[in-house]
């Protein structure tokens, strides 16, 4: 149904966390091998991230491979790749044009050799942008990235007992990246699939039956509107 309810552009949420999740489905329903529904959902990632540069928000977190993802099969895995190699390349000039300043989220030493290659390309040509950051959670996993975390901190000169939130965070992949304000899913499930598990402590949550796909920029628009209907408290009693 319509959302008859307009966006207030002066309440965009500062960064947006999306699970793209449906591909493979809506690849079955039409017959077609999954690896059709991870193009068609590239399109949609694509389209989804000019509009939240358009829109003004500072950060948008794709999930685009988890930790989990390697247990897919070598074909699909393989896919999946190819299509990250390829998308950091022709995409250069759609950041340029945009200002979309590109970070990892993840393990990259888990990646291929030339995927780590791609991406640390992408974010050297792009650091000085002033736009939108778009954060490509590739090989990642919320429990391993504070493991992670924890590992440079034990190997740092840092005293454990000064350690706190804010110190903390400075040891994960990207250390400015705030909370979550708001996170999406698509694709009808209703959980958190272990993506940004530190910074969704407060976020918002919309789940989403469209599979990725589908979804359209009014998907999003209807989704950042149903955030504005929210009252967020964080522990706070509002009176």
């Amino acid at each position: 149904m319509k959302n008859t309810i307009e966006l207030d552009k002066n309440n965009i949420p500062s960064h947006v966390g999306i699970i793209m999740d449906g591909n493979g489905r809506w690849a079955k329903n039409r017959n077609m091998l999954r690896t059709k529904g991870h193009e068609e959902g590239l399109k949609r990632a694509k389209e989804v991230t000019k509009l939240a540069s358009d829109l003004g928000i500072s950060y948008l977190t794709l999930y685009v491979f988890s930790t989990e993802n390697w247990k897919r099969t070598e074909q699909e895995v393989g896919f999946l790749m190819n299509l990250i190699h390829t998308h950091l390349i022709k995409e250069l000039l759609f950041y340029k044009e945009n200002q979309i300043r590109i970070k990892l989220l993840g393990d990259i030493t888990g990646l291929p050799k030339s995927i780590q290659a791609d991406i640390k390309e992408a974010e050297a040509d792009t650091e000085n942008f002033s736009g939108l950051t778009l954060n490509l959670a590739i090989n990642y996993g919320g429990r391993n990235e504070i493991i992670r975390a924890l590992k440079k901190i034990y190997t740092s000169d840092s005293n454990l007992e000064s350690i706190t939130e804010n110190t903390f965070s400075k040891y994960f992949d990207v250390p400015e990246l705030p909370d979550l304000d708001l996170l999406i899913r698509t694709g009808g499930e209703k959980r958190l699939s272990n993506f940004l598990m530190w910074h969704s402590a407060y976020a918002e949550l919309v789940f989403s039956d469209t599979l990725w796909p589908e979804y359209t920029e009014n998907c999003f628009i209807n989704d950042l509107i149903e955030f504005q209907q929210r009252t967020r408290r964080f522990g706070a009693v509002i009176v």
